[in-house]
């Protein structure tokens, strides 16, 4: 039996059991990441450079990327070190700094999807009030309350994950650090405070999500009695890359989580997992440039420069 006392390091899930297939994987993800990378940092650069874009939307829009980059670069970096180095072990502090990181960007990014959910909400059922409601303070205060509220969140779900005593050995049956997986490896009656930080989390996630629901909800009927055709498509251009970023990051961190625990098996898992930890930070981009030809002309504006400067 051991103790937290005595561990130095932990073993992730590898991605693969042959040698060919973990090269194989590490390509996958670094194309994946570089994509992810390529893509926020587009649009980051884009925002941040282009005046026309420096209204509250964008400026969410923003740190929804900053967040993303965050994301994916504390799970996918560490596994492909291991791919590529035929090697499962993190360290003790790695694997809890990763589980810090993670829960705080992840948690911080749901929090921001909330908050532009209610942007969305003024804008198109409260326009003549929009100014007061969304000025400049106002947005950086709820920015800044999104990833302070992911900061303490993560704080406490580290520290009393970490705090526990783990008797199970050291083998984590995923391929970065989360808190499901290291309270497995904890003494049976000893995690009942980390069960009820959970409980406490997943009351306040689905406060956040009656929130979204209930704000789409009076967006749409608020769409619906607009009397231009032109309007109504305008309003859901700009509320349909929201509506769909947070269905894919709800629906894939749903099914992660309320999974049976009859059909779990390691693949099982490791599949379910990187759909809400890798597929949302890449996808986040092309969905909220899909349909915005500001987002597209920033872009293109940004391309050239960079082009322009290369040559």
């Amino acid at each position: 039996m051991s103790n937290s006392s005595s561990i130095s390091e932990f073993l992730l899930l590898p991605l693969a059991d042959t040698r060919q297939l973990q090269l194989l994987h590490f390509w996958l993800l670094l194309g994946i990441y570089l994509a992810a990378l390529l893509g926020n940092g587009l649009i980051s650069t884009a925002v941040a450079c282009d005046r026309r874009l420096h209204t509250p939307m964008y400026f969410f829009l923003l740190n929804l990327a900053l967040l993303d980059l965050g994301c994916i670069s504390t799970t996918l970096p560490k596994a492909m070190a291991n791919a590529l180095w035929d090697t499962r072990a993190i360290s003790y502090a790695g694997c809890a700094a990763q589980l810090f990181f993670f829960v705080f960007f992840f948690s911080a990014e749901y929090y921001l999807l909330t908050i532009m959910s209610y942007d969305r909400y003024v804008a198109i059922c409260k326009p003549l009030h929009y100014g007061t409601l969304m000025d400049s303070r106002a947005c950086a205060t709820m920015a800044a309350a999104a990833w302070g509220a992911g900061l303490l969140n993560s704080l406490l779900h580290t520290a009393s994950t970490f705090s526990l005593p783990l008797c199970q050995g050291n083998v984590v049956n995923q391929f970065f650090c989360e808190v499901p997986q290291i309270l497995k490896l904890s003494c049976s009656a000893s995690y009942l405070r980390e069960v009820v930080f959970l409980i406490f989390s997943a009351s306040l996630a689905f406060g956040c999500f009656v929130f979204i629901i209930v704000s789409y909800v009076q967006i749409f009927f608020a769409v619906l009695r607009m009397p231009s055709e032109q309007g109504r498509h305008k309003a859901f251009s700009t509320c349909l890359p929201h509506l769909a970023v947070v269905s894919l990051f709800v629906s894939t961190g749903i099914f992660a989580n309320l999974k049976a625990p009859s059909i779990s098996s390691p693949l099982l898992d490791l599949t379910v997992t990187a759909m809400y930890s890798v597929i949302p930070p890449t996808l986040n981009p092309i969905i909220y440039c899909m349909r915005n030809r500001e987002i597209k002309h920033a872009l293109r504006k940004v391309l050239q420069y960079t082009l322009f400067q290369l040559l």
